[in-house]
Formats: C-alpha cells, sequence, structure tokens
C-alpha cells in the first residue's frame, strides 16, 4: 500500500476502507441518499457537474444522477477497491484515486461535494481540504458532516483519533468571504423513512460565480 502522509489516510486505504464498502451499498441507503440530496440541493438549481471528495463506490453520485441525469461525475477517492468500483460507475478518467491532499483541481464544477469525510481528516490537515473544495467549486459547496460548534474527536469503531466533530462549514466560510450560506438542515439517523446518520448539511453558494 502507498505511504500516506497522515494516520487517517493509512486508515481510509487499507482494509478498514474496503469493509466500509459493504456497509454502505444498499437499495436503503441509495433513497436515503436521493431524499438527502433533494432537500440539500433544492436552492441550488440544476446542477450539471459535480465533483465529490471520498466517494467511496459512489452511493451518493448515483443518487445525483437521478436527480440531474444529465450531470457530469468526478470523484476523489483514496481506497483503490472503492475507487475500481466508483471507476466502473463513473469513467476511470473521471475518478482520482489517491489522496485529496494531493489531488490538483484542473477545473471547476458547478457543485463541489463533501459528505461524511471531513470528520475524519486530520485535523491539521483542514485547511488544506478547504481549499481543495474551494478550487474546485464555481458555484456550489455542498458539506454534509457530523457538526460540534467547537472542535471535539471521539471514537469510532474501537479507534482513537479517526473521527472529528467541529463546524466545518462555518470555518470554510470564514475563510472564504466570496462564499455564503444559503440553505442548511439535518438528517436524522432515526427517520423512519430515510435515515442518515445525523448529518448536519450546509450548501454554500460561490457570490462571484466564474
Amino acid at each position: 500500500m502507498k505511504k500516506f502522509n497522515t494516520q487517517q489516510e493509512e486508515f481510509w486505504a487499507s482494509s478498514f476502507g474496503v469493509d466500509y464498502i459493504d456497509r454502505n451499498k444498499s437499495d436503503d441507503l441509495l433513497a436515503s441518499n436521493l431524499n438527502f440530496f433533494s432537500k440539500s440541493l433544492k436552492q441550488a438549481g440544476k446542477i450539471s457537474s459535480c465533483i465529490e471528495f471520498g466517494a467511496n463506490i459512489g452511493m451518493n453520485l448515483r443518487a445525483l444522477k437521478l436527480l440531474f441525469p444529465q450531470i457530469s461525475m468526478n470523484a476523489v477517492e483514496i481506497n483503490e477497491e472503492a475507487a475500481s468500483q466508483l471507476s466502473s460507475l463513473i469513467g476511470k478518467e473521471k475518478v482520482y484515486s489517491g489522496s485529496i491532499f494531493e489531488y490538483q483541481a484542473d477545473t471547476a464544477f458547478d457543485l463541489a461535494l463533501i459528505k461524511g469525510v471531513l470528520i475524519h481528516i486530520n485535523p491539521d490537515m483542514l485547511q488544506t481540504v478547504y481549499e481543495k473544495l474551494y478550487s474546485a467549486s464555481k458555484k456550489y459547496v455542498l458539506i454534509g458532516e457530523y457538526y460540534n460548534p467547537s472542535p471535539v474527536a471521539i471514537p469510532y469503531r474501537g479507534h482513537q483519533d479517526k473521527l472529528f466533530k467541529r463546524d466545518f462549514a462555518g470555518e470554510f466560510l470564514d475563510k472564504y468571504s466570496d462564499f455564503k450560506l444559503i440553505d442548511y438542515g439535518f438528517s436524522y439517523r432515526r427517520d423512519v423513512s430515510f435515515p442518515q446518520d445525523d448529518i448536519t448539511w450546509f450548501l454554500l453558494e460561490k457570490v462571484s460565480q466564474v
């Protein structure tokens, strides 16, 4: 396996990341994702192109394709097995197989998406990921993560220093004044129809679009 700069990258590139695939590929999850994006992107209008950071096998992208059939999909994924399956879905040329930190945006998309990924990033590297999101977006950034008003680390499936909660969207808005908040919401893990693992989402719009 390739050597990475942080223990969190190595964790997700390893067999743990492969095991994650089987836990997150059900039809029920696809239905929940479809509900999630129909709400979180309601204020965005038509989305023609997107990039997802940490896409795994593309369950979020599958839902976006149902909502926006003509959308051009791109992705960044660190786990090789997940990236391989993702390539079968959207095309190998549309998948960057490697760390988010190493991805270099050569174009911008209508939507830059990150969902359930920032919580697993080494806190010292968050500013780098915010910059990747910023550079990849020409209209919108959608952040969907566990929220906490102040930074906190909590155990994750028996592992330490693998899950962090904070106000990711607030930090992004503080860093980039040309983005504004246009919508936000919460998806509850006990929702009887469309559970979504307690995700708080924030839709951010670029004020001066290019």
